[in-house]
């Protein structure tokens, strides 16, 4: 009787936090079909199916271009992010030097900097590089703040690896760059592809560092452009749009995670081969 009581608390727990997680996404849908005076009324089912928000939001001037900015600059931050991980990692799990705690140590600190705190210093050093109002702005700083985190994942996960792997690698001729391609590489994937997936992310979703650095419409990522749709006051807001907008880069998060989530599984619950 009390594992029936503690299973049904428990799946009755996971449906709370499931609907919590799940319905405003759910209530963005449904208001993003209304129109008029209907986005003000609560209604819970739908009620109308109007693409009109949907229509203007792509009508939108410079919306569509600012998808494009987002999926170049997150899939680009994404393949230098990986690229510098896998590198590092490989030299932080398999080379032993002195010093080497304490740099990836230093490397996870780094991750503790909140972004405004380092944003006036980032935003000279984009200045001095001459990449102001360019995606190379953003890719560079999104790329700092994905690092600390895929190294730390990426190191814990190739330490787990065999040494007889690398070793058999070694005595086959292979060198440090092949042993990382073609013998790490296949092993890591259910890593790369949280890490990969958790950086696509966090860069398609960020805010601040794409509304500082960039100065124009065409330059402007899709959390940008959403927050430019808002009116001057609560009445002149376009809150249909918004909804709208909302849920259509929002899709494009969900189908990468419902294809990828079999790997993402994997990487979250294991941390290397057996046998």
């Amino acid at each position: 009787m009390k594992y029936y009581v503690q299973e049904t608390c428990f799946y009755l727990l996971v449906l709370i936090i499931v609907i919590a997680s799940v319905f405003p996404f759910y209530y963005a849908i449904i208001t993003s079909f209304k129109a008029g005076t209907a986005l003000f009324e609560v209604d819970y089912l739908p009620t109308s199916f109007n693409l009109a928000n949907y229509a203007e939001v792509f009508a939108s001037p410079n919306f569509i271009r600012s998808i494009f900015n987002s999926v170049f600059i997150a899939s680009a931050t994404v393949g230098f992010a990986m690229f510098l991980a896998i590198t590092a990692s490989y030299a932080l799990a398999r080379v032993r030097f002195q010093g080497r705690g304490l740099l990836l140590m230093t490397i996870l600190a780094v991750s503790m900097f909140p972004q405004i705190a380092v944003l006036a210093g980032l935003f000279e050093l984009v200045r001095f590089l001459g990449i102001f109002n360019k995606p190379w702005a953003m890719i560079l700083s999104y790329t700092i703040f994905t690092l600390p985190f895929t190294v730390w994942v990426l190191t814990t996960f190739m330490r787990d690896l065999p040494m007889e792997i690398e070793e058999a690698a070694i005595v086959d001729g292979a060198t440090p760059w092949q042993i990382i391609t073609k013998v790490f590489l296949p092993l890591l994937w259910p890593a790369l592809v949280t890490t990969g997936l958790l950086a696509f992310i966090g860069a398609w979703n960020e805010f601040l560092f794409a509304l500082t650095f960039t100065a124009s419409d065409t330059q402007r990522t899709v959390p940008v452009a959403i927050a430019l749709l808002s009116g001057s006051s609560e009445f002149e807001t376009p809150w249909g749009m918004l909804m709208a907008a909302s849920v259509i880069v929002t899709v494009p998060l969900i189908i990468l995670v419902l294809i990828f989530q079999k790997k993402i599984v994997a990487g979250l619950t294991a941390g290397g081969v057996k046998g």
